[in-house]
């Protein structure tokens, strides 16, 4: 048994090493670290499933964030929040 409670059967890992890949795991998750890291990373992930569960939120997170930032605001909405700012605008303007 590793010191956070999970076994990695013959090369256990500690929970300071584990920290170190959940660090790498936002790197890998944006496609920023080289092959060689990408490697060691999911060898990681293969074999400690604390981290994999980490490592799956962590990506569904970002998708959710993804897909939030691509969808456009209804027409009316987005005219509703313009006529707000621009009346804003006119009472700075006045003010």
């Amino acid at each position: 048994m590793s010191d956070h409670g999970h076994s990695h059967g013959a090369g256990d890992v500690s929970a300071s090493e584990c920290a170190d890949y959940l660090e790498r795991i936002v790197y890998f998750l944006d496609n920023e670290l080289d092959e060689a890291d990408c490697s060691v990373v999911r060898a990681h992930l293969d074999t400690c499933n604390p981290c994999l569960e980490k490592y799956d939120l962590q990506r569904t997170v970002k998708q959710i964030v993804a897909r939030s930032c691509s969808e456009a605001a209804p027409s009316e909405l987005r005219q509703r929040v313009m006529f707000r700012i621009r009346e804003v605008q006119v009472q700075i303007r006045e003010g």
